[in-house]
């Protein structure tokens, strides 16, 4: 069944008795993907003897639209998705179009001792998949004291 956009996703949303009070009303959904954006970019981490294994979804972008930016610490995981304006149908006109530009960011903590090039990162199937070695923070050096004579 074809609705208008005011009914969002699904004619019978729980939100739809309070209309005026909720977030899309408001403008603060998220457009790339509607009030779900929040399942987005799930992420499962599995703990190795040497790593972490991180498994996250991104269902619908291309490598391309995907970064990985380790910063400070924190493996900073982006995606951005455009909408390509010069698509038509066949016959040139369409009802409703549900795929939207937006992007989303998550980021983990890995610590100072991690670098990029320990990093490494495969996308397939929808599935970005990360290995980031487990390794022990510097060991901060004693305070030296300095014997003082007389």
């Amino acid at each position: 069944m074809l609705m208008p956009s005011i009914f969002g996703e699904n004619l019978f949303d729980d939100d739809w008795m309070n209309f005026p009070f909720n977030d899309e009303f408001w403008g603060k959904k998220n457009p790339l993907y509607g009030k779900h954006a929040q399942n987005m970019m799930k992420t499962d981490i599995r703990e190795t003897n040497g790593s972490y294994e991180l498994d996250v979804d991104l269902p619908g972008f291309k490598k391309d639209e995907i970064q990985v930016q380790l910063k400070d610490g924190y493996l900073v995981l982006s995606a951005a998705k455009g909408l390509d304006k010069d698509e038509k149908d066949k016959e040139g006109n369409y009802i409703r179009r549900e795929r939207y530009a937006g992007s989303m960011c998550r980021s983990f903590y890995v610590g100072d001792a991690v670098s990029e090039e320990d990093i490494h990162a495969k996308y397939e199937d929808g599935i970005l998949k990360l290995s980031v070695p487990k390794k022990a923070p510097e060991k901060i050096e004693k305070d030296g004291y300095i014997a003082i004579e007389g």
